[in-house]
């Protein structure tokens, strides 16, 4: 065997590793993205929670639609609280933020919208509202996205031969109904 076919291997295998350590990088950098995706997410939903609280206890809302997003928001707020890896958790957390969703949709409509506008400072709240709304449905795609785009390098042959995520949990996407109500998306 002469020295050029020992150049040769060498510089293939050094190649091979390149190649695992550059798709190990984009693993651990997607990874990260999930984790910031996640944190903005929970931020977002929040956010949302507080300002919809905010809104029902305002005395701007009609008291029965008042009674509801108050129970739905606080029942948000209180099933953020937790271990963030619980799976249980997690469950009550998306059905409480799609309840949050869902009372939302039933409380407001174009009349009820207009009414809360003509009052002091409900504009604000109806525009801070519905930018929150935007903005938990643009986190959460982007979660999903960077989940998904996770998971196909994982179910990639090299990466699960070379072990290349290590010990790091498979990333579970967020399901939640995350609609904005038709009389905001309007305004």
């Amino acid at each position: 065997m002469s020295w050029w076919w020992l150049i040769l291997i060498v510089v293939v295998l050094g190649l091979f590793g390149l190649y695992l350590s550059m798709t190990a990088g984009r693993l651990d950098a997607l990874h990260k993205r999930i984790d910031t995706a996640e944190l903005t997410l929970d931020a977002h939903l929040l956010r949302r929670s507080s300002v919809a609280l905010e809104l029902a206890t305002s005395g701007l809302l009609d008291p029965a639609g008042a009674i509801v997003v108050a129970e739905a928001a606080h029942a948000a707020r209180t099933a953020a609280d937790g271990d963030d890896h619980n799976p249980e958790r997690i469950q009550r957390r998306t059905q409480a933020e799609s309840a949050l969703s869902q009372a939302l949709e039933a409380t407001f409509d174009e009349e009820e919208i207009d009414e809360v506008r003509q009052a002091a400072g409900g504009d604000e709240l109806i525009e801070e509202l519905a930018a929150c709304a935007r903005r938990v449905q643009l986190s959460r795609r982007f979660l999903n996205d960077a989940v998904r785009a996770c998971t196909q390098l994982r179910n990639q042959r090299m990466v699960r031969t070379f072990r290349l995520a290590g010990h790091t949990p498979w990333p579970q996407a967020v399901e939640l109904d995350d609609s904005i109500p038709v009389a905001l998306v309007n305004e």
